[in-house]
């Protein structure tokens, strides 16, 4: 149970307001006049991790803008929103010779004196002397700054031990223009709770959505969903937020899968109704697009349109995963993932890696075994490899970073400073995933190694490498799981390549099927998909655990998986390009149109125009999809977003469509050669004798995948009325049909 004083603060505080700011705080004054508590008695002396960090954490005082700094500020460095008690109590009462705390004259002390604008301070003004938390300095001092509480293993804190905190209510469905009051209670371990709402950090994902105050009061403003976190004693949750739509008059969605079930229930929580189905055409060019970056031909379109099988469409995903084009799309992905670039691997360690990706994808290999080949790869890069993996991150705390980002979908790069802001993830988490690769070394693999500059082999020796050794000396250990010790001659990557692909892993399941869906829908389950958090939950969590389960039950197959998602109605649900609900599609009631990528772009342009690119150095008519790396020049693919492949990240790939992509498409003298190309599918089709209207159609359903509508029949019968060259006019309407939206987006 709490105790008297902490009642008491919680009363006031509730009336008053909570007071100072979140961690993204900034250094202006706060003055804070809440009306001053007596003391806790002897009997119920103030705690150091309970009382006093709390207020500081309000104050702002170990915000990540103030103490809470990795460097500190004004010479006083706390651990960022006090996630390490032990660290804050050394530099409050031991640093600058114990000047920060007086216990005989509190109010002359630094810790007060400061904040309250006594002495000047470079945080301004934070608090007045007689508010709530100088009452609580105060009295910490005057009862001798009791500290941390430790346990009897030295190390652990039993002030945290077991701490959990839950929000109340559980669910929050927040009717637009209402609010709701949250109640944030901390359990600990020795059997205590608090209310501690008035002391907890806020905050929400889309505020124009859902705003909450510094006090806990959540007030919706736009239908919609988002995500509210709550921060106390570096615990985190979250929980989502729904604001309901109105509901529509009727609700009519009959469904193909589980997936369209699990949809369809949040669809009448929120109020919202589907889109329609898109068309044979457009399902056919949507689902090709998607699963091998290609367009259908004109007479696989007709086919698919005048075929009346009721499973057509299912079928047509089982044809295109066993096409050729789907290695190769595939293998493009996977190399962005894993960054396949010469500048790290040379020219030949770059073919052995993109071969071993591709046989991969040939054999649809389970990504649990996938992962597992390249984690504990060792031997010579130029005949293995997964070798590869460790030539492009060496650095133990990048392949730290890497591994999570790539096979758990979780981002680290904060930990390696100070405790993740926004997750319970500490640096021991961090260098305890680093120390797993600390035992590698790379050598030259003779006069093989010699010739093709540097070294290209890789092995595990028996002992930590002192080249590769973290920078804090952690036992390797996955999000606060330590390793048991390796044995001689055990390669301590074997522990982790488990834990990673071990079916109960919360993260790794959830992470692939959420790319997966990315690829497929335009955005995860998860944004951005490679950020998989407690406090950046799903938009639909039943359905990314559906998911996952799935994934699991059916041994990584990656097919499965794709055909899971094609065969649902919300796959082949209808575009909408200003819809009225569920704008930004996070709740898939419709597909969001999409720029295609560049490499996709510039082989549809070919297909379309019935011409080949030349890359420097490659075989005649290779397919953009096809490139090993972004090396080969290509001022198209670069105007489009093409990747560098130095991040993990796969936000690196453009896709946002801008002025010089449009300017590009208009006026590219090379785009102009391909139009009027005397071998090109314009030409080839006017020698033949084909008929204005034969020849509209052939590109129609070439670029598009319908036929012309009889508006656009009669504005092309009306340019070729009278005109003086009939070939000049097909040349502007083919480059017309290039410049559309409906051919350079994926709808």
């Amino acid at each position: 149970m709490p105790s008297e004083f902490s009642v008491r603060v919680t009363m006031v505080l509730m009336v008053f307001g909570a007071i100072a700011a979140s961690a993204s705080m900034t250094h202006a004054a706060t003055d804070v006049t809440q009306a001053r508590l007596e003391s806790p008695s002897p009997h119920q002396p103030l705690s150091f991790v309970r009382d006093l960090i709390p207020a500081l954490t309000r104050a702002g005082c170990n915000a990540g803008a103030c103490h809470g700094s990795f460097q500190g500020r004004g010479g006083l460095q706390l651990s960022l929103l006090g996630f390490d008690p032990v660290f804050d109590y050394a530099a409050l009462t031991n640093a600058s010779r114990g000047r920060r705390v007086r216990t005989a004259f509190p109010d002359r002390s630094l810790l007060l004196q400061k904040p309250t604008g006594t002495v000047p301070h470079g945080g301004g003004k934070r608090m007045s002397a007689d508010s709530e938390i100088a009452a609580i300095f105060r009295d910490w001092m005057s009862a001798g700054v009791p500290g941390p509480l430790l346990g009897t293993d030295g190390d652990s804190l039993d002030d945290l031990k077991g701490l959990r905190i839950r929000v109340e209510p559980a669910e929050l469905v927040v009717p637009v223009g209402q609010e709701v009051s949250l109640k944030v209670l901390a359990s600990f371990g020795d059997g205590t709770t608090r209310d501690v709402t008035p002391w907890a950090l806020y905050d929400t994902r889309e505020k124009m959505i859902a705003d909450v105050t510094r006090t806990g009061v959540l007030t919706a403003a736009k239908s919609g969903k988002t995500a509210l976190t709550v921060r106390y004693l570096g615990q985190v949750t979250a929980l989502g937020v729904s604001v309901p739509f109105d509901s529509p008059s009727q609700f009519d969605f009959p469904a193909n899968h589980e997936i369209d079930n699990l949809l369809s229930a949040e669809w009448r929580r929120l109020g919202t109704q589907p889109a329609g189905l898109a068309d044979d055409g457009t399902f056919l060019r949507r689902l090709s697009l998607d699963l091998i970056g290609t367009l259908p031909t004109a007479e696989e379109t007709r086919q698919f349109v005048a075929d009346t099988s009721p499973q057509k469409r299912s079928h047509a995903v089982d044809a295109l995963l066993a096409r050729p084009e789907y290695m190769d799309y595939w293998t493009l992905y996977w190399g962005d993932l894993f960054r396949a670039h010469r500048r790290y691997l040379g020219d030949k360690g770059l073919a052995s890696f993109n071969g071993w990706i591709r046989q991969s994808v040939r054999e649809n290999k389970p990504v649990d075994v996938m992962t597992r080949e390249l984690l504990t790869a060792q031997g010579n890069l130029f005949t293995h490899g997964p070798v590869a993996y460790y030539f492009i991150d060496e650095k133990v705390e990048d392949l730290a970073e890497t591994t999570a980002q790539v096979f758990l979908g979780v981002r680290l790069q904060c930990t390696r400073c100070h405790h993740h802001p926004q997750e319970t993830w500490t640096q021991e988490d961090y260098y305890g995933l680093a120390a797993f690769f600390s035992q590698l070394e790379t050598k030259d693999s003779g006069a093989q190694g010699a010739r093709f500059g540097g070294p290209k082999s890789l092995r595990v020796s028996a002992k930590e490498n002192p080249n590769r050794k973290p920078l804090m000396p952690v036992a390797p250990r996955v999000f606060g799981e330590v390793s048991r010790p390796t044995t001689a001659g055990e390669d301590p990557r074997e522990q982790l390549a488990s834990w990673i692909t071990r079916p109960d892993n919360p993260y790794f399941a959830r992470n692939f099927v959420n790319r997966y869906w990315a690829v497929l829908f335009g955005r995860g389950l998860v944004e951005p998909v490679d950020d998989l958090r407690g406090t950046n939950p799903a938009s639909i969590p039943p359905l990314l655990e559906y998911l996952a389960t799935d994934f699991v039950e059916h041994k990584y197959d990656v097919k499965h998986l794709i055909r899971e998602i094609c065969s649902s109605r919300a796959y082949q649900l209808a575009a909408e390009l200003k819809p009225e609900r569920d704008r930004d599609g996070q709740l898939f009631t419709h597909r969001v149109p999409r720029r295609l990528s560049s490499e996709v772009l510039l082989d549809a342009i070919n297909q379309v125009t019935g011409t080949t690119e030349e890359f420097t150095g490659q075989p005649v008519g290779m397919r953009a999809i096809a490139l090993p790396d972004p090396t080969i020049t290509s001022p198209f693919l670069n105007t489009f977003g093409r990747p560098l492949r130095n991040s993990p990240c796969l936000c690196a790939r453009g896709s946002a469509p801008d002025l010089s992509q449009a300017l590009h498409l208009a006026n590219s003298p090379a785009i102009h050669a391909k139009v009027i190309a005397p071998a090109g599918r314009l030409a080839v089709l006017m020698k033949a004798g084909r008929s204005d209207d034969d020849i509209l159609t052939d590109l129609y359903l070439t670029a598009l995948s319908r036929q012309p509508t009889q508006d656009e029949r009669d504005a092309v019968k009306e340019a070729l009325a009278g005109a003086p060259s009939r070939e000049e006019v097909w040349q502007d309407v083919l480059w017309t049909v290039l410049n559309c939206s409906e051919f350079v987006f994926n709808h």
